[in-house]
């Protein structure tokens, strides 16, 4: 049995001669490769380069001051005086609630005070006429006691006549003496107690106009926090700032504290959340690069201001407790505070949003600033 014959595999097929070793594909098939394996290298060494040179993160949005505007008291929108998006300064007025009841509130308060004056009026008058009944009542006191003085006088010497002159006195005139002495005495004791009477009345109407008095304060301090209720249904503009997050219109009734708007300040920064083994080489007052992805192509300058003083797991709803038996170690983000060149932001012109997404790089090479350079 005769066995196949076997075709060399480098044959090439008629009319096509096999390329040599070293001709022009191969050379071209080696450079790829060589341009593959350089680029790839350069690839990894600029990447390690940087990730021992740089920090960057990505998780990184726009912040500004926001005030929120909210009632001080319950009421009804009379006027909403500011539109979407509107640039107010402090102390604009925003929105005005209904007032009548509250003027009504004042208008009472303003009655029961002209009450109260008319009462500490009349307690003054009656003040004056006690007083004036308590002098007469010492006046009689003063006149009795004269009067005492007198008879007890007369009373003495008509009992030395009865006992030195048995003859020259009567035992009805001694009585007589005797008796004047005593009434005179009654009437002393009589007058006193009329004058303590009126001076307790004078007294009495005194305290009773002190009460009134002090009513009257507690009616001014009412009128005074009417008239504040009053104030409070003119809301105004707290800061300077941008109208946002409207949701009040004309007609709606508001409750204490319920969100009516808020109001964007001006000047904004970068919260840059690093995780927390990119720490070790960041310092306040370090330079920082910011692209903000709304303005592709753009760099803006910043400066490190601050660190967090916890992470952002601590400061959420629910933080969470390694101490639970269910711990799973996880790399924690530190909010940083990257401040913008008040110059670049203000070119913008005011097209820098709160929760806009950036991406923050730091040249490590940059060291810890001086002590002066932090701020």
């Amino acid at each position: 049995m005769n066995k196949p014959e076997l075709v060399p595999t480098d044959t090439a097929p008629p009319g096509h001669a096999k390329p040599a070793p070293g001709g022009p594909a191969s050379r071209k098939r080696r450079l790829i490769l060589a341009v593959i394996l350089l680029t790839t290298l350069a690839v990894a060494g600029r990447m390690a380069w940087r990730s021992h040179n740089f920090e960057e993160t990505d998780n990184a949005y726009l912040a500004a001051h926001v005030s929120v505007i909210s009632p001080r008291i319950a009421g009804v929108v009379h006027k909403v005086l500011v539109a979407d998006n509107q640039l107010v300064r402090a102390g604009d007025p925003l929105v005005e609630l209904d007032a009548a009841d509250q003027q009504v509130k004042i208008a009472q308060i303003k009655a029961q005070i002209a009450q109260t004056d008319e009462q500490i009026r009349q307690m003054g008058e009656e003040l004056k006429q006690a007083d004036a009944e308590a002098q007469a009542a010492q006046a009689l006191v003063a006149r009795a006691r004269a009067q005492w003085v007198r008879n007890d006088a007369e009373a003495r010497r008509v009992t030395s006549l009865h006992d030195v002159q048995l003859k020259s006195v009567s035992t009805s005139e001694l009585d007589s003496a005797v008796a004047a002495r005593a009434s005179a005495t009654a009437e002393v004791q009589a007058q006193q107690f009329q004058a303590k009477a009126a001076s307790a009345k004078s007294g009495a109407v005194d305290a009773a106009r002190a009460a009134v008095l002090a009513q009257k304060k507690v009616l001014a301090a009412q009128l005074q926090d009417a008239e504040l209720q009053l104030g409070y249904t003119r809301i105004v503009a707290p800061v300077d700032g941008r109208i946002g997050k409207k949701s009040i219109e004309v007609g709606a009734r508001v409750q204490t504290g319920q969100q009516l708007l808020a109001i964007v300040q001006d000047g904004v920064w970068v919260t840059a959340n690093f995780k927390e083994t990119q720490l070790a080489g960041l310092f306040a007052g370090q330079q920082a690069k910011v692209k903000i992805d709304a303005f592709p192509g753009q760099e803006f300058t910043g400066k490190v201001d601050s660190f967090s003083p916890a992470s952002g797991a601590q400061f959420s709803l629910l933080p969470p407790d390694n101490a639970t038996g269910n711990f799973t170690k996880i790399v924690q983000r530190i909010p940083v505070k990257v401040l913008l060149d008040p110059k670049a932001v203000k070119a913008m012109n005011d097209r820098l949003a709160p929760g806009m997404s950036a991406v923050v790089e730091v040249d490590l090479r940059q060291g810890k600033p001086a002590a002066g350079a932090a701020r």
